[in-house]
């Protein structure tokens, strides 16, 4: 299956979302905002950042397109300024090194998943492989839902930056962004793409899809920097 930002199925649906159902979904946390508890995590950071309180479970927000995607039809691309570009399938992005970390999940609407449990790759593997040029600073992440985020290529390659594709011992489902997603534990989660599907290296920055609907392009958690 290749990649296909401009489907007319995808397209098509996503005129369907409202972006008010999103800020209603946001309304739901924002009534009480507890501050960070004092435990810090390991980069010395409260372990709950500020305006975020602990949830017992793993909520799904989404744009409403959830792709039919299994370890046969999913792929990923690497494009832009890199010296091999390359479309890895299942098999091949399974043959990268795979690691085992544990960290926190953080979303704009002021919830966070606490302590998961993930394997997958590094990005910096990935980047590894393909070699980004001098000139490329920045990610542009584009998903198999027409999501899209963007990165500076100094947050992207940090070790905790993870495309996983198991949660908790267990394959990572559907509607969490299986088979494979990005995770980003030191920014909020939406800079992080459930379905990832490509990976653009470039030298200038892009916002993605929230980034241009009036959310943060830094998106620091701890200093509460959820909007422009």
């Amino acid at each position: 299956m290749s990649f296909d930002l401009n489907s007319k199925r995808i397209q098509g649906r996503l005129k369907l979302i409202e972006y008010r159902k999103a800020l209603q979904e946001k309304q739901k946390w924002d009534d009480e905002i507890p501050m960070g508890s004092g435990e810090l995590n390991r980069d010395g950071n409260p372990k709950l950042p500020p305006g975020q309180h602990a949830s017992k479970n793993w909520p799904v927000l989404d744009l409403g397109v959830h792709p039919e995607l299994d370890e046969v039809t999913w792929n990923l691309t690497i494009s832009g300024l890199v010296k091999h570009p390359k479309m890895f399938t299942w098999d091949q992005f399974m043959e990268l090194p795979q690691v085992e970390d544990v960290s926190d999940f953080h979303c704009v609407t002021s919830w966070s998943q606490m302590d998961n449990h993930w394997k997958g790759v590094r990005f910096q593997d990935i980047a590894a492989h393909c070699e980004p040029l001098p000139n490329a600073k920045y990610v542009y992440i584009k998903a198999f839902d027409a999501y899209s985020t963007n990165l500076p290529l100094e947050e992207a390659m940090k070790e905790d930056v993870l495309l996983v594709h198991h949660w908790e011992g267990h394959p990572l489902t559907r509607d969490h962004g299986g088979p494979v997603r990005m995770i980003t534990p030191q920014l909020y989660a939406w800079k992080g793409a459930k379905w990832i599907g490509e990976i653009e290296f470039r030298e200038h920055d892009e916002l993605g899809f929230w980034e241009k609907r009036g959310y943060s392009n830094t998106a620091e958690p701890w200093l509460n920097d959820r909007y422009s």
